[in-house]
């Protein structure tokens, strides 16, 4: 083989981060990459603000209605300057919506975690759906879903994005989740491998460390990957955390490490599939070497066979042609090739089809509402209600979100009463609504939590917490949380509510379903996903 040709293979290992709300200048230099070094792909993000390892930090986002369009030109725009036609990659998660604005959202893994088992082909349609979305965009390839138990509540990264504690649920549901995208021909990816559940360390920041041993880890971290490799999922990202315990007691991330990827995954496990490494901008490990290149040559020769987000396309080239066989260069080089076969682009059919379909979305959204609320404390009667209604005892509280929400207009219908809003601490004082809901005795509270991440709280602010305090222990509180169920510990007397129930989206289904379920004392169905201590 030529020298040339071999290079020409390598090119198709590296996928570099690429940005919708790019610049002229920053797309020719992407068409530029793919015409000079024939690179095997691209990771769509939304913008340089919006990149993983930006995430907290205070460079502003700036949202654009047209980002969905936009991406369908750029993806034609960048097939056209390839010879080898590109494979298209996004972290979707929960829909393009995790990327794009103005495109359909789906519920967070951890609210799908509180399916009911038997309801299981919800998660295949969220799959389905997700799938059928993205190749109406013109993208192949979703890295997604997470395959990571979240058995750690202080995980300040997975949480949410974990379909939960439960291994049996976590693989059930992720492999569902796969079928569901490969019905409709969109390749899927489970990470982060060996398990990024167990960890409190943000790995876009900083190394986290699994200190289980190899039978520790069988037992529970791996086994979803294990039902994943069993039903032939088309790739599996490697994780940016360290297990010393299978890398000869050092801590070195398994994103580069060669017993992690050659010797667990590939025969251990018998994996033969596509290995993708976890973004290599990543602080974990774009920190490590000095010499561009140095670190897509480590990745690779550990095993990955895509450089995910690559940021020294040409000198990792040269790099991985100085030091990797030419059998081992074949080998990743098939593998992708495999993946492209698979999605249909080497042959000349055009892979986009389909417009976006936003009521599917919603019919879809209202079912997994219907089946995950979850009743967490049910102390009170609807009879209790409407008593205090009749005598005036009866108001409502919405918390981040003025009272003009689905929740409380579907309530309306037939408990009218007093309402209240906390929306940010700039528009609404505290103290206020405080003394104008002393004369109430019952309190239907909806708290539409800020963020789905831990950091700060979730952002609810301190003064809000300690409303809610002195309301648990002076009124009648039935609580509705619109949020990540990892909130619920950080509410002090929550123990003291009259009523909990744990909603998981503000999504306007979600909201309207939650309605429905308290003038109807309908049944809850979903269980939480995660152990959750209330104080």
């Amino acid at each position: 083989m030529t020298a040339q040709a071999l290079r020409q293979k390598v090119g198709q290992f590296f996928f570099p981060a690429v940005f919708i709300n790019d610049t002229e200048e920053n797309i020719q230099e992407t068409e530029r990459l793919i015409k000079e070094y024939n690179i095997g792909g691209l990771t769509f993000f939304h913008s340089r603000a919006s990149a993983a390892t930006n995430y907290e930090s205070k460079k502003k986002v700036i949202f654009n209605d047209d980002s969905y369009q936009k991406i369908k030109d750029l993806i034609v725009r960048y097939q056209k300057a390839a010879s080898t036609p590109l494979l298209i990659s996004i972290d979707a998660e929960w829909g393009l919506a995790m990327r794009i604005e103005k495109t359909p959202q789906y519920p967070y893994a951890i609210t799908l975690g509180a399916l009911p088992e038997n309801k299981s082909n919800l998660v295949y349609e969220v799959g389905k759906q997700i799938g059928l979305d993205l190749k109406a965009a013109g993208i192949h390839y979703n890295l997604s879903p997470l395959a990571d138990i979240n058995n750690n509540p202080n995980n300040p990264v997975i949480g949410y994005r974990s379909f939960g504690e439960n291994k049996e649920k976590v693989a059930h549901f992720a492999v569902e989740y796969l079928k569901g995208m490969s019905e409709v021909g969109i390749l899927g990816c489970l990470k982060h491998f060996p398990g990024h559940g167990n960890t409190n360390v943000d790995s876009h920041l900083g190394l986290p460390v699994l200190n289980e041993t190899l039978d520790e880890l069988l037992e529970n971290e791996l086994y979803p990957f294990i039902k994943g490799i069993e039903n032939n999922v088309d790739s599996i990202m490697i994780g940016h955390l360290a297990v010393p315990s299978l890398n000869d007691g050092k801590n070195t991330s398994a994103t580069l490490s060669k017993p992690i990827i050659e010797t667990l995954l590939r025969e251990q496990l018998g994996y033969d599939g596509l290995v993708i490494s976890d973004a290599l901008n990543m602080h974990s490990v774009s920190k490590l070497y000095e010499t561009k290149g140095e670190l897509e040559w480590e990745a690779f020769n550990a095993g990955n066979d895509i450089l995910c987000f690559a940021e020294n396309v040409p000198e990792g080239i040269e790099s991985i042609l100085k030091n990797a066989s030419p059998e081992r260069i074949e080998e990743s080089f098939n593998r992708i090739i495999s993946a492209k076969q698979k999605v249909g682009i080497l042959d000349e059919t055009p892979f986009t089809s389909g417009e976006l379909n936003f009521e599917n979305a919603s019919a879809l959204n209202l079912e997994i509402a219907q089946n995950s609320i979850t009743k967490i404390i049910d102390n009170f009667t609807t009879e209790q209600i409407l008593e205090a209604q009749e005598n005036k005892q009866l108001a409502k509280l919405s918390l981040y979100k003025n009272s003009n929400n689905p929740f409380f207009q579907t309530l309306n219908s037939k408990l009218n009463s007093a309402e209240f809003a906390f929306e940010n601490p700039e528009d609404s004082n505290i103290q206020e609504i405080q003394k104008n809901l002393e004369p109430f005795e019952t309190i239907i509270i909806s708290l539409f939590v800020p963020k789905a991440k831990p950091m700060n709280n979730f952002e609810i602010n301190t003064e809000v917490l300690t409303l809610l305090s002195d309301l648990l222990q002076t009124k009648k509180c039935i609580l509705y949380v619109f949020g990540n169920p990892y909130v619920l510990p950080i509410i002090p007397n929550l123990s003291n509510a009259s009523g909990l129930i744990q909603v998981y989206q503000d999504f306007e289904e979600f909201q309207k379903n939650a309605g429905i379920q308290f003038l109807e004392n309908g049944i809850c169905k979903g269980s939480l996903p995660v152990n959750i201590d209330i104080q």
